[in-house]
């Protein structure tokens, strides 16, 4: 899904966009499709992808081009491997129009995939090819769809999900802070808005939080703790549940989680680069996890969410 969630309140789906545009890359390529695999597998886009994959009953590969929610297409594993791989896309709309796009650039993909979201309202449903899955080899995050699942069983059994500390050893991470919002500063940019947010801490610290529509950069007192590509996620402190970047607001009783990102962004300088603050426009290295806070979660196994498989 490209464009904005909150806009679903607003210009509904009727549910078979994604499988209208899986459908338009099958007439325009003249290829089967023989398995889907997420362009991200965070967010809503990684629940899209396992009610596309049930709906056209095709595998769903554990496997996606982010192993989390980053905005750009320049910043897809498989652009920063391989760019002239990506050249087509196929779209849908709840209108009930298609577009395809094809023997295109990622940069020139991006530009009209953006321009026709906002002609189409604010969101579209995107299938990007067909490629072959010997393309994706090396070029892909394995494993985060489980990852994921596994995350989500942990999370359901801490038995207080206030206790910070203990949510995040059970997520793989560490904690960072524990307390209330205590300033948002929303500011518009040229092409995703920027928020800066601050959050006293209840032992004392304070920790500001850089974020465009995902969290990017920690900072206790003013220094670094964690950057991208590793993830931060804040939490609701009583129940537990993510809040994200546009739903953030002062007065939230929070703690912030600092889990491991993908090891693929991190095995070469060139994959790092492209996803490290300064991608984002903030003058910062990248601040990496200890390597003992790796989790090893996940696999690189394939996931068969067809109908009928639970997971």
């Amino acid at each position: 899904m490209i464009g904005a969630t909150s806009v679903f309140t607003e210009k509904l789906p009727h549910g078979g966009e994604i499988g209208e545009a899986v459908a338009a890359a099958r007439r325009w390529s003249g290829l089967e499709i023989d398995a889907l695999i997420p362009v991200e597998a965070a967010g809503l886009n990684a629940a899209l992808a396992v009610a596309a994959a049930a709906e056209l009953s095709l595998p769903l590969v554990d496997a996606d081009l982010m192993g989390r929610a980053l905005p750009r297409f320049d910043q897809l594993s498989l652009v920063v491997e391989a760019p002239e791989l990506l050249r087509s896309a196929a779209l849908s709309e709840p209108g009930g129009q298609v577009l395809v796009i094809d023997r295109s650039s990622p940069i020139g993909l991006e530009r009209t995939v953006r321009a026709y979201v906002s002609h189409a309202g604010g969101w579209a449903a995107a299938a990007f090819g067909p490629m072959s899955t010997a393309a994706l080899q090396g070029r892909s995050c394995e494993g985060t769809l489980a990852r994921g699942l596994d995350l989500g069983r942990r999370l359901r059994s801490v038995a207080d999900p206030s206790e910070a500390a203990l949510v995040a050893t059970m997520l793989g991470g560490i904690p960072l802070a524990a307390g209330r919002v205590l300033e948002i500063e929303r500011l518009p940019t040229s092409s995703f808005a920027r928020a800066s947010v601050a959050i006293l801490d209840r032992t004392g610290p304070l920790l500001r939080i850089e974020a465009e529509n995902e969290y990017l950069v920690a900072l206790r007192d003013g220094e670094p703790v964690v950057t991208c590509p590793e993830i931060l996620v804040v939490l609701d402190r009583r129940t537990g549940q993510p809040i994200s970047v546009d739903r953030l607001r002062v007065g939230d009783d929070v703690q912030v989680v600092a889990l491991p990102g993908p090891a693929w962004w991190r095995a070469t300088p060139s994959r790092l680069e492209a996803v490290s603050p300064r991608a984002f426009g903030i003058d910062l290295p990248p601040v990496l996890l200890p390597p003992t806070a790796e989790t090893t979660v996940g696999s690189a196994r394939a996931l068969d969410l067809a109908v009928g498989t639970e997971q």
